[in-house]
């Protein structure tokens, strides 16, 4: 499979804030019928609902090859809903979408056709292929550069494609949903454990999977993680981007096999209608990892229907970081001077150049997302403006970073609000390397600089350049704005300067 070239620090390709109108997915699954409705088609998805009503339509298909009257029933209800609530909210663009209960019941086509006169929709139904490709785009959307396999679990049947930065390879789909799994078993985990093996034996997309990264996608999976959160007391509550080693998930996996999940310590975290499925995907993702050994397993929170919406944009929005595109969109809804987060960049980007620090291309991403986002917080008490950054920045639906991302951008919202000696979120302080903690320490004092420099206004940081250069830190003012220097201005200076191994000085130009 060719390499992709991996972005460069440069520059990155910016979508602006959208007026689109709003968009929506319903999808027909074989354990739930979920509607999401998005703000708008865009490069940073922002959900403003979303809904699932646990239908159970794949219940039993394997055995009697018919979907069950009381699933049938509920989803008929459940889409009658949707499309009240669809016009409801005004959302004209919606998208129906079902996959593999109603593609292997007998009774499947009377079934749609029932489904479609209740939400008023045609409804396009997901082949196993089609459905494994719209779960890579779907990780393709969310997670940075992904590399390795994404295996979409849902209640009829497992998806799984290789991925490798924003190229597929051929998807497969094997009947090992939860739902699909359990009838087949007769709820037995030992024969579950033997029809997975069976299963996986010529699932070519595992041959590419030693040593790479597991993903995946699935409301089993994620019920399934939340818990292994929350038994390790984890510091974040965000699902998307949970990373867990290959032998920690193992080990979890084999702990659910063996004991009753109403036992576990925490099992109200995970809702009861995903309780009796959670052994089943702890099955099928022990074998995947006995049979392939990835090096880790990353939960993504986007799959198919985020997959269908980042097929629709252009190419050039698909290019867009939707990290940047998210924080630029945060800045624009709450600072108080949208803007200014470009000229801080911009600012930054000069100051580290010639510091001698060096950025990874993450690094360099991570430091211009906390730029846009560095005055989110600003009507709060002064007392309470990192505490609410914090929470607004580490909790936000952000997609394309990783925890430890995550942390840096709520570290250096702290640390600007505080100081760079500041001792807020110690617990999220764990998941971030020395290094990394650096950073954040470097820029938020850098930001302390350029608040006192600017109060965070545009128009002052273009002619105001904060540059090492021999040894010392020089902040240097125009006649124009000479009036602006201060002690205090002098004071964070000097702290920002001890970061880097300088000395540091205001000149007057």
């Amino acid at each position: 499979m060719a390499m992709v070239e991996a972005r460069s620090p440069a520059r990155p390709v910016v979508q602006e804030p959208s007026v689109a109108p709003p968009v929506a997915i319903v999808d027909i699954g074989s354990n739930s019928v979920r509607l999401v409705a998005y703000a708008a088609l865009a490069r940073a998805l922002t959900p403003v609902f979303n809904e699932k009503a646990m239908c159970g339509l794949g219940r039993g298909v394997v055995t009697s090859g018919r979907l069950p009257e009381d699933g049938v029933r509920k989803a008929l209800a459940a889409l009658r809903r949707y499309r009240a609530l669809c016009e409801t909210m005004g959302v004209s663009d919606v998208e129906v979408i079902a996959t593999a209960a109603a593609r292997d019941a007998v009774n499947g086509a009377s079934f749609l056709e029932a489904a479609r006169q209740s939400i008023g929709r045609d409804i396009s139904l997901l082949s196993g292929r089609r459905e494994a490709e719209l779960s890579a785009l779907g990780v393709i959307s969310a997670i940075h550069s992904p590399d390795g396999v994404v295996g979409d679990l849902g209640g009829g049947s497992l998806e799984l494609i290789e991925l490798q930065h924003e190229t597929m390879g051929k998807g497969v789909t094997l009947p090992l949903g939860g739902l699909a799994l359990m009838d087949a078993s007769s709820h037995s985990m030992r024969q579950a454990a033997r029809i997975a093996r069976k299963a996986m034996e010529d699932a070519k997309p595992l041959a590419h999977l030693r040593g790479r990264t597991f993903y995946a996608v699935g409301g089993t999976w994620r019920a399934l993680a939340r818990l292994h959160m929350k038994q390790r007391n984890y510091p974040l509550d965000v699902m998307h981007n949970y990373r867990i080693p290959t032998n920690d998930a193992s080990e979890f996996a084999s702990l659910l096999e063996r004991v009753d999940s109403e036992a576990l310590a925490d099992i109200a975290s995970v809702s009861a209608a995903r309780r009796p499925l959670l052994a089943y995907g702890a099955v099928v993702l022990d074998e995947i990892i006995r049979r392939a050994r990835p090096k880790e397993i990353v939960i993504s929170a986007a799959g198919v229907r985020e997959g269908l919406l980042y097929e629709r944009l252009p190419e050039r929005e698909r290019k867009a970081d939707p990290l940047l595109s998210a924080a630029r969109e945060l800045e624009q809804l709450m600072a108080r001077a949208p803007g200014y987060g470009d000229e801080l960049i911009a600012w930054t980007d000069a100051l580290m150049a010639s510091s001698g620090l060096d950025e990874t291309p993450e690094e360099v991403r991570l430091r211009r997302a906390a730029c846009l986002m560095s005055d989110v917080g600003w009507r709060a008490h002064p007392d309470y403006r990192a505490h609410q950054s914090l929470n607004l920045i580490t909790n936000s639906a952000f997609v394309a970073i990783d925890h430890p991302g995550r942390a840096f951008l709520g570290l250096v919202a702290v640390l600007r609000h505080e100081g760079p000696d500041g001792e807020g979120v110690l617990p999220v302080r764990g998941l971030m390397t020395t290094r990394l903690l650096d950073r954040a320490r470097v820029l938020s004092a850098a930001m302390r600089v350029a608040y006192l420099l600017s109060a965070s206004m545009p128009g002052v940081l273009p002619r105001t350049p904060l540059i090492s250069r021999d040894g010392k830190l020089i902040l240097s003012l125009p006649e124009a704005l000479a009036d602006l220097t201060s002690e205090r201005l002098l004071s964070r200076s000097k702290a920002l300067a001890r970061f880097i191994g300088a000395e540091a000085a205001i000149e007057t130009t």
